[in-house]
């Protein structure tokens, strides 16, 4: 996979935050890079994302 470019983010803050977004904190999203300020907040995303697709693919109903 390539590496992920700043200059390629879809975000210039961070949804979690506000801030602007950081280069080590970037990750691939329905086939976009999306950004975050840092990588705590990158982690949230990430589990946020696990959450869901978990929740799609087993659900309650």
């Amino acid at each position: 996979m390539d590496p992920l470019d700043i200059a390629d983010c879809v975000n210039e803050a961070c949804s979690w935050s506000g801030k602007p977004v950081h280069p080590d904190s970037l990750a691939r999203y329905t086939g976009q890079v999306v950004g975050f300020c840092n990588t705590g907040c990158y982690d949230k995303f990430e589990g946020a994302i696990r959450h869901f697709d978990n929740a799609k693919a087993n659900p309650t109903r």
